[in-house]
Formats: structure tokens, C-alpha cells, sequence
């Protein structure tokens, strides 16, 4: 038993993908706890396919995938800022028209130019088969600028997910804060796309949030838990991909949906439990 669940550490591939998992799950906890509160969910499911609009051209051209979707990635996210930011279209509708146009893009040019075969479903599902030494060091550098970024601007960007008004009238650069939350969340999907795949980043970036919006109602302490328990969900998952041979991107996301339905169960049970204490006589 211990033998079976000790032996893909033996390979190479899956000690990178278990490092880019579960740093990528921390990352996805972390950044998501702002998306989550401010809202704004469905962005991380339209970021990660406009990013693959990226992938698609990239791969076509020959040029690096980091460049190629990197550039597409952070001009998709300045690009559904600046439309929010006029007032007249809404965050969602910004994303869905932006977003789905560049996903759509992108398997458009795999139709015509061809683009199938494992490339092609590792980027839309994940995969730790092509996951290197490189990936590992650039995710982990990913990891700790966003952390840096969070830090840093840490004041700004509690006010600014909570109420975003008053920082303005405070003098606080809500547009500029907004930008910089944007491209750390780009950063994020584009690091982390690999093992993801980006039909299923977004739940990584949600349900760690969610889970820990469950267990708390502090903000620092949220961060913490989302952090936690995605890098958990990423590690634990990425020895059940292996164990029952399924793509790492659908076995983490199980992981963690599996997680929020047992903590869902045990805070009903509570609250239910504790509406039937009696109450204290006089």
C-alpha cells in the first residue's frame, strides 16, 4: 500500500507537477479570496479562455508559450478593465464578449492550421506530463511577486474589494489598483494553466475562497485558509491523478469540490444544531 502510493515520486515529471500544483493551488487560494469577495467569479473562468486565444497563436507562430499567451493574457485583462471602467458595460458583460471571442479565436486557429492530440487537450485540461524544472521555477516566481504585490498594496486592495467608493473619495487609484489585481490574476492563470488547463483554473481560483468564506468571516485569515487549502487541494490531487489515471486538472478540482461539500455539510449541520439549543432562561 505504502509502496503503491510511494512510487510516482520516483519520477521526475511527477515531482515538478506535484511542485506546480501545489504552489498553484496556494496562488489560485490566495488571489481568489479578492475575486471571490469582490464578486467577480466569472472572471478567472473568462481570463483562462481568453489566454488560450494566446495559447492557440503562440503555438502557430512558434513563438514562446509565456510570451505569446502572457501578452494576450494582460492584454485581455487591461482590455476588460478599461470596458468596465467606462460605466456603461458591465464587468460581465465586458468579460463575456472579450473573453469568449478569444477562446473562440484560438479554436478557430486550431481548426484551420490543425491542432489536436495532447497539446491541445493538456491545454484545455491539464496535464504533468510536460511539466519541467522551468515550469516549477516560474510558477514559484509567479507565486511570490504576486505575494509581494498582495503585500505591499495589501491596504489598497482590502479597501478598494470592500468599498470601492469610499477609496476613491479617499484618493486611493481604484482604476490603478483594479489594473494591478488584474494582471496578478492573469499571471496566475497563465502559471498555472499547464496543470489546470483552462477549462478548470477558474474553480481553482473560486472554490478555495468559497471554502474558507465558510470557515471565517476574517478577511487575514481568509487569505491564509484559501491559501492552505488550495495548495492541499493541488497536492492531494495531483497523487489521486496519478493513483486512478485521470488528468490533473479534473482530479484537483474534484478534490476541492469534495472538500467544499463536506464543509458546506458540516456548517449546515452546526447552524442547525444551533438554532435548536434553547435559549438561556432568565
Amino acid at each position: 500500500m505504502i509502496d503503491a502510493l510511494l512510487e510516482p515520486y520516483q519520477f521526475e515529471f511527477f515531482r515538478n507537477g506535484l511542485a506546480v500544483a501545489t504552489i498553484a493551488g496556494a496562488l489560485c487560494g490566495l488571489v481568489g479570496v479578492y475575486v471571490v469577495q469582490r464578486g467577480m467569479s466569472y472572471i478567472g473562468h473568462g481570463l483562462s479562455h481568453a489566454i488560450f486565444g494566446g495559447f492557440a497563436a503562440s503555438a502557430l507562430l512558434g513563438v514562446s508559450f509565456l510570451l505569446g499567451a502572457g501578452v494576450w493574457g494582460v492584454a485581455s485583462a487591461l482590455a476588460i478593465n478599461g470596458v468596465t471602467r467606462r460605466g456603461k458595460i458591465g464587468a460581465d458583460a465586458a468579460i463575456g464578449v472579450i473573453t469568449t471571442a478569444s477562446f473562440a479565436l484560438g479554436l478557430a486557429l486550431f481548426a484551420v492550421f490543425g491542432g489536436s492530440g495532447r497539446s491541445f487537450d493538456a491545454a484545455l485540461f491539464g496535464s504533468i506530463l510536460g511539466v519541467s524544472t522551468s515550469d516549477v521555477l516560474v510558477v514559484a516566481a509567479v507565486a511570490a511577486g504576486s505575494v509581494a504585490v498582495i503585500f505591499l498594496c495589501y491596504r489598497q486592495l482590502l479597501f478598494t474589494t470592500f468599498d470601492p467608493e469610499v477609496a476613491e473619495a479617499s484618493g486611493v487609484n481604484v482604476a490603478r489598483v483594479d489594473a494591478l489585481l488584474m494582471l496578478v490574476l492573469a499571471a496566475t492563470i497563465l502559471a498555472t494553466m499547464q496543470v489546470l488547463g483552462v477549462t478548470l483554473v477558474a474553480a481553482s481560483v473560486v472554490i478555495p475562497a468559497v471554502v474558507a468564506r465558510m470557515l471565517t468571516d476574517s478577511f487575514s485569515r481568509m487569505l491564509v485558509l484559501a491559501t492552505l487549502i488550495g495548495g492541499t487541494c493541488g497536492a492531494v490531487g495531483m497523487n489521486l491523478s496519478y493513483q486512478v489515471d485521470v488528468q490533473s486538472g479534473p482530479t484537483i478540482v474534484l478534490t476541492g469540490a469534495a472538500l467544499f461539500a463536506v464543509v458546506l455539510g458540516w456548517t449546515s449541520l452546526r447552524a442547525a444544531l444551533a438554532q435548536r439549543r434553547p435559549l438561556p432562561t432568565a
